[in-house]
């Protein structure tokens, strides 16, 4: 049975790679670690603070925001 298992992986793999796609491993933060969502939370606090003070940055995110609701709005044909 693993060989019909590895063989049926090895084709998925094939078939991926014949889309152009290729694997990539990436490693993440273990959120189970302990201490994790109290790091987190402190990380989270110290970004909002310094975002909080950065005026350029709120009118940018506005900006942001308001061309995100102008796309999203329907075009009239009047």
């Amino acid at each position: 049975m693993a060989t019909t298992v590895r063989r049926r992986v090895q084709k998925r793999r094939e078939s991926l790679r014949a889309q152009g796609l290729r694997p990539v491993q990436i490693w993440l933060p273990d959120t189970r670690l302990p201490g994790f969502a109290e790091e987190s939370a402190r990380q989270a606090r110290l970004t909002a603070s310094a975002d909080h003070g950065d005026a350029e940055l709120a009118d940018f995110l506005d900006a942001a925001l308001a061309d995100l609701d102008d796309a999203a709005e329907p075009e009239s044909d009047g």
